[in-house]
């Protein structure tokens, strides 16, 4: 599954401003397609996800970028088998320093060599707080729109890569749109159903003519 700017920001709670500032001073890139001109989309990986949040985490505990940089780059010089760092390791961090957790448990490493150990960022718990907001970004709704008078219900599905939204209505097959926000879908949904509502009665007519 891959992720647009904007899905990106709910999920990680950044900015866009943010996301698209990180990519552009080449801090966290979306591996999976880059900004290509005017009109491109930018698409990130549940990697990326996970390198955002914890590159976030650390910065609200008063890490600058420069410092987060500084680590990476030691332990991509240090630890060559770690590709991404942030999505890969777990981060202790006294707001000054950065520490790492290796595979030995008895070993630490000081990315920065100042500071002591006071916070720890769980990089599984992490992981799993992502996956639930992914979840329920990418869960379809169920609600129930008048048209004409009778209800229907439609299935809104967000669109993770692409932005926006599709909706369908399971009573009448083949009753879909799409819209840039769920308000806007489900207005196009609603014309989408009348549509079919009159071209079924016109077939009824001509059925009763025959």
């Amino acid at each position: 599954m891959n992720f647009n700017t904007e899905t990106v920001a709910k999920i990680t709670g950044l900015s866009r401003r943010q996301v698209d500032y990180w990519d552009v001073i080449h801090f966290i890139k979306p591996s999976v397609a880059d900004a290509r001109g005017k009109g491109s989309v930018r698409l990130y990986s549940f990697e990326d996800l996970v390198q955002l949040k914890v590159a976030k985490s650390l910065r609200e505990k008063g890490i600058s970028l420069q410092r987060i940089r500084k680590a990476i780059q030691y332990l991509k010089k240090n630890m060559p088998e770690v590709s991404k760092p942030l999505a890969e390791m777990r981060f202790l961090t006294d707001g000054d320093t950065i520490f790492v957790i290796t595979k030995d448990t008895k070993k630490i490493i000081d990315t920065l060599r100042n500071g002591q150990i006071v916070i720890s960022i769980a990089l599984a718990d992490l992981i799993n707080e992502l996956r639930g907001k992914v979840y329920e970004i990418q869960e379809e709704k169920s609600l129930i729109i008048a048209v004409k008078g009778k209800k229907y219900e439609v299935l809104l599905h967000p669109e993770t890569e692409d932005g926006g939204y599709w909706v369908e209505c399971p009573s009448l097959p083949g009753c879909a749109s799409q819209g840039d926000t769920a308000e806007e879908a489900l207005d196009m949904i609603r014309d989408a159903i009348k549509g079919h509502l009159e071209i079924l009665e016109e077939a009824r007519k001509k059925s009763q003519a025959v």
